[in-house]
């Protein structure tokens, strides 16, 4: 683990803190730490930042409630920013938003940005607002078992691929298991970060145990 000491502060102190959300990997915010908020975002698990503009700590969500649970911090490779991957409580916008950034400059018309969460946002909007002709909205109003029995038909269809050893028919296949899983969790009411901490929660179970197994 990197020192502290190590840390390359610019000539008033402060160190640049690039905030991402640990499950979607999408940047929330960019804020600046010095020493002493560095220090006590450590010891509290959450990010606390200098506020340039009223010269005085900032531990997020102290007044607004959205704090933000720290889950690792890392520094670039020249040691004079850092990157903090967090799980937060709610917006990380002072405006309400998910993100500071949020207003898009230029977006490529040949590249596009995709996340698991922006996905998962999509087909919620097709369960929320019904858009005709879409295969998704058809799956809603079909109901549970439609969805359960596509789920089950995908999964069918990873096996055959798999074991006939033909990676991108598994991979085709796996994405549309995935895809399918996805509406079934909007349909449930389950979130992605639901997934997330329970896969957390496994690894560290497995963990233990592997620490048993090799003190036996």
């Amino acid at each position: 683990m990197l020192n502290i000491d190590e840390l390359k502060f610019d000539e008033k102190g402060l160190i640049p803190a690039i905030v991402k959300d640990a499950i979607s990997g999408r940047v929330l915010t960019l804020a600046y730490m010095n020493k002493e908020s560095l220090k006590i975002s450590m010891e509290k698990g959450l990010t606390c930042f200098w506020s340039r503009s009223r010269q005085e700590l900032w531990l997020k969500g102290e007044t607004s409630g959205n704090y933000q649970h720290i889950v690792s911090i890392t520094a670039d490779c020249d040691n004079d920013a850092l990157l903090v991957s967090v799980e937060p409580d709610g917006p990380a916008c002072h405006k309400g938003t998910f993100s500071c950034f949020e207003n898009p400059v230029w977006q490529s018309e040949e590249r596009h940005d995709f996340s698991m969460q922006s996905l998962m946002d999509l087909i919620k909007g097709r369960k929320e607002e019904k858009k005709e002709g879409s295969y998704t909205t058809y799956l809603f109003e079909k109901g549970l078992d439609k969805i359960l029995k596509k789920v089950g038909e995908e999964s069918t269809e990873v096996i055959i691929a798999a074991k006939a050893e033909d990676k991108a028919e598994t991979i085709y296949e796996i994405s549309d298991l995935a895809y399918h899983v996805l509406v079934l969790m909007v349909e449930a009411g389950i979130s992605l970060e639901d997934i997330h901490r329970e896969l957390a929660s496994r690894h560290v179970i497995d963990h233990k145990v592997k620490q048993e197994k090799m003190t036996k």
